[in-house]
């Protein structure tokens, strides 16, 4: 993503939740056609209201180490202020946020606001809304392919003093037509989650109406909250990321019953498995091994323990594509997160797979990625052996488990080295329901009711 210099029509400034619209208009007013012809268009194409109960970004805007505008998308910008923060404090430079750093931002921002300093840590910087020296936000990214309102929930912890709400504009350069800018415009809200879910009529109508309305929810899936429900009613598409999941199953299973209600879902770690779905589709592609699929009748995948959500529905589209039915789950935690799921095929023939959570020393971004996977079948005659292995952790247990058939491995190039905000932008651009994710889902389903 390249660098996208900005021009900032109104840095982020504190209104009153009921006069919101108000400014926004009058940002808008004073930009079209003033003394040096600049003319500035606001959003005209859809809201994006993010529920972030990540509070860290908000935390390095307060303290003036993060200059865009909070909305709960931490791309490289994001990235940018975590490493300065971690060098002015004394923190390691990575660029992700940890709860030590979490906690003394906490502690700095609680220290300026009794002295009244939030917010006058560096007016200079936040003033401006120049691009960072690693590129573009993926707030930047999305205004400059289509303009929109991004609005952004921040619940917060501690005592519940009611609301308090800012708004901003800026305008990516490149959009330049002649004289006139093509802009977004941002609404940051934060309190306590009783307090949102109080005037979640009034965030409602804070959408524009008339216009598509996407909702990133990026907290856990809990169905009694209120503002959570009425969110997911209104919106014409509801976006999760099943990887930060903290109770993996539950919350996988409550998604499966909102498609099943016909709810406008995208999950974006189901676009992380695609290169898997596709290499797996490719192996029985020449015609000589088409038939062979049908003789597939053990499953092996392994994945990085602690989420099993990849793994699941790798193995729900699987069966769904082969009409597998599921019979009976098992599971086994150790070292190892063993779960052992048996099929019925059409023709009442037994299928056994095993996702097989793996420990690992290195960590990687996205918890719970593939990193191989085996299909393969007791008929030894059968050419069907088919091994997929991550480009950085290899087959492991598949190469270490041999077998007396000849097997088929391929590498795969996975899709979590993408940003989940690059994953997002396309989700975005993208149109119409996903029939497969569905099917792969209702089948995920059935797997995970004969748990009980």
């Amino acid at each position: 993503m390249t660098t996208t210099p900005l021009v900032s029509l109104q840095a982020p400034k504190d209104v009153d939740l009921d006069y919101i619209d108000r400014e926004l208009r009058q940002i808008w007013q004073t930009y079209t056609g003033n003394s040096e012809g600049l003319a500035a268009t606001r959003a005209s194409t859809f809201s994006f209201l993010v529920y972030e109960p990540e509070p860290t970004q908000p935390l390095l805007a307060a303290l003036g180490f993060y200059t865009g505008p909070v909305d709960g998308i931490a791309g490289p910008r994001t990235t940018s202020a975590i490493k300065a923060a971690q060098k002015e404090y004394g923190f390691e430079v990575t660029g992700v946020s940890s709860a030590d750093l979490l906690a003394r931002l906490q502690q700095e921002y609680e220290t300026f606001e009794e002295e009244g300093k939030v917010n006058l840590r560096d007016q200079s910087i936040l003033k401006q809304y120049s691009p960072d020296g690693e590129g573009a936000g993926m707030a930047d990214a999305i205004a400059s392919v289509n303009p929109c309102r991004i609005i952004t929930l921040c619940p917060t912890t501690g005592e519940d003093r009611g609301v308090k709400a800012q708004v901003s504009a800026y305008c990516p350069v490149n959009k330049r037509s002649s004289n006139s800018l093509i802009c977004c415009e941002y609404i940051n809200v934060t309190g306590v989650s009783s307090a949102l879910e109080r005037i979640g009529g009034v965030i409602s109508e804070l959408m524009i109406p008339e216009l598509p309305k996407y909702v990133w929810w990026k907290a856990g899936i809990d169905t009694d909250y209120s503002l959570f429900q009425r969110l997911k009613a209104e919106c014409d598409r509801l976006i999760i990321d099943s990887s930060t999941f903290v109770e993996p199953t539950a919350e996988l299973e409550r998604i499966a019953q909102f498609l099943a209600q016909d709810t406008p879902i995208i999950d974006l770690n189901w676009a992380r498995i695609a290169p898997w779905q596709e290499l797996t589709a490719e192996a029985f592609d020449p015609p000589e091994r088409r038939s062979a699929i049908w003789e597939v009748d053990q499953v092996v995948v392994d994945y990085e323990k602690g989420n099993k959500t990849q793994a699941l529905m790798y193995l729900g589209w699987l069966a769904s594509r082969l009409n597998w039915q599921p019979v009976d789950y098992s599971n086994e935690t150790g070292d190892y997160d063993i779960t052992k799921i048996r099929f019925l095929s059409p023709e009442g023939k037994e299928i056994n797979t095993e996702l097989a959570g793996v420990p690992l020393a290195d960590w990687g971004d996205i918890l719970g990625d593939l990193i191989s996977l085996k299909l393969s079948s007791t008929n030894l005659q059968a050419d069907c052996c088919t091994v997929l292995c991550s480009n950085t952790t290899g087959c492991m247990r598949m190469e270490a488990g041999g077998g007396a058939q000849a097997c088929r491995i391929q590498q795969v190039t996975s899709l979590a080295d993408q940003d989940t905000e690059h994953l997002l932008s396309q989700q975005l651009q993208a149109g119409g329901k996903d029939t497969l994710y569905r099917e792969s889902m209702d089948v995920t389903a059935q797997i995970l009711a004969l748990r009980k």
